[in-house]
């Protein structure tokens, strides 16, 4: 017998050399990519962090050296970017000469860590000029700092203008410090006055924000939440007096708020937020009544606070 043929080998072989080959030119191929990407990635980079360096550079320069509206440009520049770093080019403008800048640099340091940032917009409590008294209060309550409290509440005490005191009133909510409750009841005791009426709004929010903040620590505020069923409400419940006797004290003041029909319906419904966020059972009459206001806002947010005590009740 002969031998057996070698040709149907032969093409197998050459398949199979061809593979290798072909599994080698990709390899190469995808290393010559890679190696290529990562050039232009790092090329990327270096164009990018030149151009941020240019741009914090010319940043800084608008605000040592420009014009007012080029300061506030840069101002703006700084707040939209929300970094701590950067933030801290904004500091200078707190004492800029044009009063809209100073106003302007408030909201744009609040990015700083909260202790710096206390320190430098505290003085600018102080302001001659009310607008940049009141943008600087607003500014404390974005940072959301326990500690902002008291320099707020002595803004309250000694401010004439109103819409500074609305603004202080207002941050003193997001603080969630128990101690601005005191001078909050003793806004909300003077009579009902139309001039007032944000104020006292701002008040009675404030209230319920603070103790929304010491049972959740969410300083959120929406008033009503929603139309929707409880289920899809949040109603964390717990009764702020057993624990704080200031909040004992709070009730009663919203209690009268939310019955005085010469308060305006903001007020009343913030209110009723805030005997919510309270959550004690001693409101439940009073709410109960509200909740059947023809104020459809009204009634819904009385029926979110009813929702929220008797969730407490069961928690306690």
């Amino acid at each position: 017998m002969g031998t057996l043929p070698s040709h149907p080998l032969a093409p197998r072989r050459v398949i199979i050399s061809k593979r290798i080959n072909s599994d080698g030119h990709t390899k190469r191929v995808a290393r010559k990519l890679a190696h290529s990407l990562a050039f232009l990635l790092a090329l990327f980079a270096y164009f990018a962090g030149n151009s941020y360096a240019q741009d914090v550079t010319t940043l800084e320069l608008a605000i040592r050296a420009g014009t007012t509206e080029q300061k506030r440009d840069a101002l703006f520049q700084i707040r939209n970017l929300r970094s701590e770093i950067i933030s801290g080019m904004a500091v200078r403008a707190l004492a800029d000469p044009a009063p809209i800048v100073r106003a302007t640099a408030a909201s744009s340091v609040i990015f700083l860590p909260t202790p710096e940032a206390l320190a430098v917009l505290t003085p600018n409590l102080s302001d001659k000029d009310a607008f940049v008294r009141k943008e600087t209060a607003y500014a404390l309550g974005k940072i959301e700092y326990t500690e902002a409290a008291p320099p707020l509440i002595e803004l309250i005490r000694r401010e004439k203008d109103l819409e500074v005191k609305a603004a202080a009133v207002t941050a003193l909510g997001q603080t969630g410090n128990r101690t601005a409750i005191e001078p909050l009841i003793a806004l909300l005791k003077r009579k009902p006055d139309e001039d007032e009426e944000f104020l006292r709004r701002a008040a009675a929010r404030s209230m319920g924000q603070i103790a929304q903040i010491n049972k959740t620590g969410k300083a959120r505020v929406v008033t009503p939440q929603s139309f929707l069923p409880e289920k899809f409400k949040d109603l964390t419940g717990d009764d702020l007096t057993t624990r704080f006797p200031v909040f004992s004290a709070a009730v009663v003041t919203l209690s009268s708020v939310l019955q005085d029909r010469r308060e305006a319906d903001d007020t009343r419904r913030e209110a009723a937020f805030a005997l919510g966020a309270i959550g004690s059972p001693s409101s439940q009459n009073i709410l109960q009544a509200a909740s059947a206001s023809p104020d459809p806002y009204l009634a819904e947010i009385a029926r979110e606070a009813l929702a929220k005590i008797a969730d407490a009740t069961t928690v306690n």
